[in-house]
This record gives C-alpha cells, structure tokens and sequence, in this order.
C-alpha cells in the first residue's frame, strides 16, 4: 500500500493531470475487478451511442466486436482500394473529403472506426494489445480484397493510424502498392517521454493502468480555428484523458516500428506539418533516411497552394490542400 501511495502521489507532481483519483480507483476496480458490462444475451448490438449495428455498415472482428464502416466508391468500376486508417481518439467521418477525393478519381476507398473509438464497440480509448488494430485493418483489408481481387490496395494513416498503417504494411510487404502516411506516429514526443516518465508509467501501468494522463489538446490538431472548433464539438471524438495502459501500447508500436523501419521496402509517401506538437516530425524524417525503400517521398510543411510560407503547418494542416491521389494514381 506504501507503495501505491508513493506512485500516485509522483504521479500526480509529475503530470498533474488527474485530480480526482478516487474515480479513477473506481473505474479500475470496476474493469478489473467487477468486469465489464456485457450485453444482454440475445439483445441487438448497438453502438456506444445506442444506434443498432444492423441499421449501419460494420464488419465482426476475431474478438466478436463491432467495427462500425464507411465506404466511398465510384460510380463506375474502381480502379484500386484505398484503405484509411485514423488516429487516436477520432474516427473515420473526418476524412470524407479523402474519400470523396479519391472516389473522383476512380478508387474505392473504406475505413472504419477502430476498436475502442467513434461508433465501433469497445472501451473508450482502451486496447488489450496494439495488434488488435492491426489484426482489424488486415480482416477488412482481405474482405475487400476478396471482392476486389485483381485491384491494387494502399493505405491511407494519420497519426496512430500512421503507426497502424506502417506495421500493416510490415506485416504484409508484398500486398501493398503503396502506403501514403499523414503527421504518423513513427517516434514519442521527446517531452512527453522523458526516462522519468516512461519509468512511471511502467510501474503505474502494472498497479493502475486505469490512471488518466490527461487528454489530446486539441489547440495542436490545426493552426485553423475552424478546426479545432470542429474536432472539440464531434461527440464522436473521445475528449477524455488518455490512460497509462494505452499509452504503454503507443510506446510498444512505437519501438516495434522502429526495429521495423530499416527492412521496409514498399513504396510510401509521408507528409507532415513542420510545426506539429503531437507527433514529432522527427520520426517521419527518420523513416524516410532509414528505410530501403527506393520509391519514397516526403513532404513538409503546409501546402503552398492553401497557406503561405510564413505560415507554420499543424498535425492536421499537413494533408489540407495535398491531393493524395497524384501519389496513388501513378
């Protein structure tokens, strides 16, 4: 129990994120100790916002979750599969200008929302392992492929679903035509995980992997307040804290796409913001020098057709104004 003590009470110095642990020891308690509720036998599955599944597009991944769908396709025959994965705390719903972009173009794009997130099944922002996400991508991937199978496939990841988009791609070289990455996760902000924290967080993660490390900030997903404005009023967004346990999954995808990086072969495009405060642009620059890969690109910075060049480029801001498609037509 000293013990315990002693960690909370570093933790709350060292992060002063969560003042309210006594809800945080009820939370752990109840996913722990009590488990997780559970629906009815035979009741209709919905939503966490309580729509039914049978009224919406899903797939059921391997742990019989509901992931809920979207899909853009073109009016005539599609001439390659786009596979988009989002980031943490969001959902697939922002990137339909993506998808309507590319749909113009004759490809067949789908996401859906990952386990824990938007209008999937699963506790909020919480994962058992980061291959889960992984594992959801490729099902998805393979039953679209099943349709489509004589169509080349890429990926589309920002942010997380960069790191998702990468390990997916390692999984599985040679199925991939290329993969195009936005702001992705490739390396930990260097302030967020100091030795000291990663340390705490460890211990922490093993006694209350419940605890909050405090939330997205949402004044870094876009130097465009209409942006921002946009992403804190989505009730599909999580605006909650971030726990230790799925942080400590963040930091293991992170370290496995690092031993990764050097043996990447596939063609990839990254783009990212050369003033982003959420995923450090460092990662994207070392997986461009790092990797094998002899068909690759980088772009930083805004777009200049949308912004000027005294004008720096947001997590967000680094796909406004690209056409992603130039990349995946050729």
């Amino acid at each position: 129990m000293n013990v315990l003590v002693t960690c909370l009470f570093f933790a709350g110095l060292s992060y002063l994120y969560s003042t309210d642990l006594i809800s945080v020891l009820r939370v752990y308690v109840a996913e722990w100790v009590l488990g997780a509720s559970m629906p009815e036998p035979g009741a209709p599955r919905r939503t966490p916002q309580g729509v039914p599944y049978a009224d919406l597009q899903h797939i059921v991944n391997a742990d019989g979750q509901h992931l809920f769908c979207r899909y853009w396709e073109p009016e005539g025959p599609p001439r390659a599969l786009v596979f988009v994965a989002h980031g943490a705390g969001e959902h697939c719903g922002p990137y339909d200008e993506i998808g309507q972009t590319l749909k113009e173009q004759s490809l067949l794009v789908f996401a859906h929302d990952h386990v824990g997130h938007g209008q999937s099944e699963g506790d909020r922002m919480n994962i058992k392992d980061f291959q889960v996400f992984v594992r959801d991508s490729l099902q998805h991937i393979d039953l679209m492929k099943g349709r489509h199978p004589d169509l080349p496939i890429f990926i589309i990841g920002h942010s997380m679903g960069g790191a998702i988009s990468i390990l997916t791609a390692c999984e599985r070289p040679n199925d991939f035509a290329g993969v195009a990455l936005i702001a992705p996760m490739v390396k930990m902000n260097p302030e967020s995980a100091t030795p000291f924290k990663v340390f705490l967080a460890k211990v922490l993660n093993h006694m209350v992997p419940s605890l909050s490390l405090g939330s997205i900030d949402s004044k870094w997903i876009s130097r465009d307040q209409k942006q921002v404005e946009a992403y804190d009023n989505d009730e599909l967004n999580h605006h909650g804290g971030l726990r230790v346990s799925f942080g400590m999954q963040l930091m293991g995808a992170v370290a496995r796409i690092e031993r990764e990086v050097p043996a990447i072969t596939w063609p990839f495009l990254l783009l990212h913001g050369d003033d982003d405060k959420l995923c450090d642009i460092r990662g994207s620059q070392m997986m461009f020098d790092m990797a094998q890969s002899t068909d690759k690109k980088i772009k930083v910075g805004p777009a200049p057709e949308t912004y000027s060049t005294s004008q720096k480029c947001g997590h967000t801001d680094s796909f406004k104004g690209f056409s992603l498609f130039f990349y995946i037509v050729e």
